[in-house]
């Protein structure tokens, strides 16, 4: 049986606890990350992340047309100073403490699973809020209060060190990282990293590094395009009937869903379910 288990991080933000806890809770569409499997429902219908105010409250993903995603309930609303919710789709409670410190906030985040309980992505909270909502924090006074979606065109590079190359890409090229970037040997082992590729980004446009497999490995890094599209479907018929080849079928991923295609000169390339919210 799994043990009981806590799992905490923080992060320190230049606000008070009460802009912190308002931007925390009712700027959640604006500070979550917005990436190819950065949902629990399907990726391409998601139109908004929204924290409904007091206890009973809702943390869900507004989808197109009527439906909604409950991420979990708030049982604790005690601004400026915490929040306390249980997850609607695993056995992890989290609580979200807002400390004044010299110059801001301290924002604590704590999740708890009782043993023998699931976790099926409630504690990933712990793990994004500290580079997530410090970004914003950080930000939030000189940008419009909007949401801006993934660009249309994301890349997929290979690289023999994708770990070594990402921290390159940061450091000398001046990309941002969605997460904190992986230390330790190269290439990054499968499920590591919490999906098989390390993510950074320039404005809204993202490049996702991957590992070099099989016979590419030691040659030139691949580079594949990673497409979003309207009408998934639609997009994979169309292809499909005039004579493409089909790399990888039309099948699911976690939050999205994606087939890969070769141009006519082999050249490969990725389509995904865009969401309404991309330009």
């Amino acid at each position: 049986m799994t043990e009981a288990r806590t799992v905490s991080s923080e992060v320190e933000v230049g606000v008070e606890p009460a802009t912190a806890f308002t931007a925390f809770t009712e700027e959640m569409d604006l500070w979550w990350v917005r990436g190819p499997i950065n949902f629990w429902s399907d990726g391409g219908r998601v139109v908004e992340i929204r924290c409904e105010p007091g206890v009973g409250g809702r943390i869900m993903e507004v989808l197109d047309g009527p439906d909604v995603l409950e991420r979990a309930r708030i049982t604790r609303w005690e601004p400026p100073d915490r929040l306390r919710w249980a997850s609607s789709l695993d056995d992890v409670e989290t609580e979200v403490r807002f400390a004044a410190i010299d110059g801001g906030t301290r924002v604590t985040v704590e999740h708890t699973m009782p043993a023998g309980g699931s976790d099926k992505g409630g504690t990933a909270w712990s793990r994004v809020v500290p580079r997530w909502f410090g970004a914003w924090c950080a930000r939030r006074d000189r940008v419009p209060h909007e949401q801006i979606d993934l660009a249309r065109i994301s890349l997929a590079v290979s690289y023999e060190r994708p770990a070594a190359a990402a921290h390159f890409l940061v450091d000398v090229f001046g990309f941002e990282p969605t997460d904190e970037l992986p230390e330790g040997p190269d290439p990054l082992p499968q499920g590591e990293y919490g999906h098989p590729w390390i993510e950074v980004r320039l404005g809204n446009a993202a490049v996702m590094l991957f590992p070099l497999e099989g016979e590419r490995a030691g040659g030139t890094p691949a580079i594949v395009p990673w497409v979003y599209v309207d009408d998934l479907e639609e997009h994979f018929s169309r292809v499909q009937g005039a004579g493409a080849p089909i790399v990888e079928e039309l099948h699911p991923l976690p939050g999205s869903s994606l087939y890969v295609a070769e141009d006519l000169e082999g050249n490969r390339w990725t389509f995904l379910q865009a969401r309404r919210t991309m330009r």
